[in-house]
């Protein structure tokens, strides 16, 4: 069976395909833009496969082997010269673009790791887990140096801020969670969400955080006043 991906651009209020191109051998899992060049794509599949992707391109630039189950989950790190993927064992796998090759691996989850982002300044990334657990990874040290604990079911969702001095995490207890790097613990949690928080992004500009739930709503979070500023209602 083979999976495509459809890449689509937005006119004023239509949107129109742009490309279609199959991705993996079966299920496409995860995919992510490159934010600095936003030309390049990555995708995880159950074939355990990580492809790389030139927007306007039908073929992989790029296939990176290594994982030994489904990749639940990609990014890149803020240059896009390392790619990270995080798979259905745990296990976290750092790739340097150039050499395509495994520069680092990462285990301490217990299962899935869901999701996974890379800090905009250091040489860190956080992951989010099946165990519950949130963990912080230093390329460096090449270890976990913070594992945070509030969540009490599937961390689906996380992303460090603009800043770079918190991380806000949703999963499928349906809060969305605030913590502060520096001090190392929670600085806020949302919950007025009425199902698993399955995404989440910061508005470019402004301090804002917009979630998406499986309530079928988005919510708009003020990240300076801690308030819910807008919500969208569920289709009927």
């Amino acid at each position: 069976m083979t999976v495509a991906v459809t890449v689509s651009r937005m006119a004023t209020k239509r949107a129109y395909k742009l490309q279609e191109f199959v991705a993996h051998a079966s299920g496409v899992n995860c995919t992510k833009f490159g934010r600095r060049t936003s030309r390049i794509l990555i995708t995880g599949g159950e074939d355990q496969k990580v492809n790389v992707w030139a927007v306007g391109k039908p073929s992989a630039i790029l296939s990176l082997s290594g994982l030994t189950s489904p990749v639940e989950s990609v990014s890149f790190d803020s240059s896009e010269v390392m790619i990270g993927a995080g798979a259905a064992s745990g296990t976290i796998k750092i790739w340097d673009i150039e050499e395509a090759k495994v520069v680092r691996t990462f285990t301490g989850h217990r299962s899935n790791c869901a999701s996974l982002d890379f800090h905009p300044f250091g040489e860190f990334f956080a992951s989010g887990s099946s165990d519950t657990n949130m963990k912080i990874w230093d390329m460096r040290k090449k270890r976990c140096i913070h594992t945070y604990q509030g969540h009490t079911r599937r961390i689906d969702a996380l992303r460090f801020t603009p800043d770079g001095r918190w991380i806000v995490s949703g999963g499928a207890d349906s809060s969305v969670k605030i913590w502060d790097l520096t001090a190392g613990k929670l600085l806020h949690d949302f919950r007025l969400h009425d199902g698993p928080v399955n995404c989440l992004d910061f508005h470019p500009h402004e301090f804002l955080l917009a979630t998406g739930s499986a309530d079928k709503t988005i919510k708009f979070w003020d990240l300076e006043t801690f308030e819910l500023i807008g919500s969208s209602e569920p289709e009927v």
